[in-house]
Order: structure tokens, then C-alpha cells, then sequence
């Protein structure tokens, strides 16, 4: 499994043992939203905020977006559906494994929403994913959601513990899911999964400071990371933006210090280097 470590050393900071991945796959959801209409200059911007990773669908790697700004890990996804699908929350495969590696991917997502009548042919797909995963030795980010007919909410603890141990326990290296809002409930989510569980980002919220709380009440909770899209390509600079969020998560930053550091109140450190831990995050 040395493919697989080496592979997941490119996502995962190896110091800190945490991750910041920016997913930038809402292209095919959604179309060329705000902030992700040039992804060659969205990409280059997270890269050189410190970004670890980033999620995105094959023709992005196809059409050379990522050959600009610094190196960072390349996590390919594999599921789709639209916005305008009678049935937006069944997704569907449209890549392989196999041919996320011949992209160069270091990692490969899929998405799973439970509790609608599409769960079974989208476990269907992931149990298929997994399998092919581990044969090639490389990194399965499962991305699972509560969402359909028998979800009353999405935001349930008890749902999204449910959501993360069952990609735990059909083969995902690692798992993201919504945050449950609070780090006593969360807290919960991240001791009943085996492997380390990362929070999405969800919909724009309506300020910096309330991202910030979330990722540093996830972080207390024990998550491995954040995987946080257009909180951070929708922002008006996403390069700092990134680098806000690193200072939390790789250094264990306060909220307020990353704030002051968003507000450019940082006393001109360089913005490009927080996802490099410091002597506290290493004590």
C-alpha cells in the first residue's frame, strides 16, 4: 500500500496530519458559476493560498487548468449530476479510476446522498469504486450527504454519524461530510468513523467569520480538514482566504487571529505559506 500513503502524502499534510482542499467540480452541477468561470485563474489563486488539495472533474485536468500557480494535490471526481435533473441528488459515475490515474489524479472522489431512492445504485457505485481504489493503490475521498425523501434534515448528528461510518466502512480513505453546527455534536461524528472525516462547506454563507467558527469548531472536534469551495472561490480574495483557513487548520490559529489576517491586519507575513505548520501546531 506504499502507492496509496505516497499518494495521500499529496492531500494530506504529513506534519499536521490535516488537509485544506478547495472543490471546484460545481461546473457540472451548476455551470460556470461565480468565481470558478476561469478555473485556470481559480486554481492558480487557491493554489498559492496554501491549498493541499483540490477536487475537480476530468476536463478541467484534460484542458491544462491546473499547469499554473504552485504544486498542490490533485483529487479527481468521478460522480455527476445537474441542477436541472428532475433528480439532482441521484448521482451518477462518469469517470473511472483508471482513467483518473492516467490523468496524474493523486486521489478520486464520489458522491453518495442517502436516504432517497437512488441510494442503492449510488452504494452500488461506490462499493465498485472502492474496490477499484484499493486494487490501484489509490486515495477514495466519499463525499455523503443526507439528502432526499426520508431526510427531514440534512443537518441531523445522528444522520451524518450515520453518513460518515458507512463510507468508512465500505472503503473510503477518508470521508466528508456537513458539519453538525456545534463541536459536541461533531465530536461524535469524528469517534464513530475510523478514518479521518473532513467538512464540507456548503452553500455562500453570509460572512468570514462565520466560516472561520465553523472550520475552528470542527477542528476542536478532531476532523482531519476542511474541503470548502465557494466559501473560498467566491470570496473577494480567494488567495487569502485559503491562507485564513490554513492558519486554522494547520496551525491551530485562533479565529480571531485569522480574521486579522484576512483584514491584511498580519503585519505583511507572506499569505502563501499557512499550510506549513508552525512550532505550536508541531508541540
Amino acid at each position: 500500500m506504499i502507492g496509496k500513503e505516497i499518494r495521500l502524502e499529496r492531500i494530506i499534510n504529513r506534519n499536521t496530519g490535516k488537509t485544506v482542499i478547495v472543490p471546484m467540480d460545481h461546473g457540472v452541477s451548476s455551470g460556470p458559476i461565480v468565481g470558478i468561470t476561469d478555473m485556470k485563474k481559480a486554481m492558480t489563486q487557491v493554489a498559492e493560498g496554501g491549498a493541499n488539495a483540490v477536487v475537480v472533474h476530468k476536463g478541467v485536468v484534460i484542458h491544462g487548468h491546473r499547469k499554473s500557480g504552485p504544486d498542490m494535490g490533485l483529487i479527481v471526481h468521478l460522480s455527476a449530476s445537474t441542477s436541472l435533473s428532475p433528480e439532482p441528488n441521484a448521482k451518477t459515475l462518469v469517470c473511472t479510476v483508471e482513467e483518473a490515474i492516467r490523468l496524474g489524479a493523486d486521489g478520486v472522489s464520489v458522491h453518495v446522498n442517502i436516504g432517497n431512492d437512488g441510494e442503492s445504485r449510488m452504494l452500488e457505485d461506490m462499493g465498485r469504486v472502492a474496490e477499484k481504489a484499493s486494487y490501484w493503490g489509490i486515495p477514495l475521498l466519499a463525499m455523503i450527504y443526507p439528502r432526499g425523501e426520508r431526510i427531514k434534515y440534512e443537518y441531523d448528528p445522528e444522520a451524518i454519524k450515520h453518513a460518515a461510518r458507512l463510507g468508512a466502512e465500505l472503503g473510503a480513505d477518508m470521508v466528508k461530510v456537513s458539519y453538525t453546527g456545534d463541536p459536541d455534536s461533531f465530536r461524535e461524528v469524528v469517534k464513530g468513523c475510523d478514518v479521518p472525516v473532513i467538512i464540507a462547506g456548503g452553500p455562500k454563507m453570509e460572512s468570514d467569520r462565520a466560516v472561520l467558527e465553523m472550520v475552528k469548531g470542527a477542528m476542536e472536534s478532531g476532523a482531519a480538514g476542511i474541503s470548502i469551495g465557494r466559501n473560498v472561490f467566491q470570496h473577494s480574495n480567494p488567495t487569502r482566504m485559503v491562507a485564513a483557513l490554513a492558519m486554522i487548520v494547520h496551525q491551530g490559529a485562533s479565529v480571531e487571529e485569522a480574521i486579522d489576517f484576512l483584514n491584511g491586519n498580519d503585519g505583511g507575513k507572506d499569505e502563501t505559506n499557512y499550510n506549513r505548520p508552525n512550532k505550536r501546531a508541531a508541540a
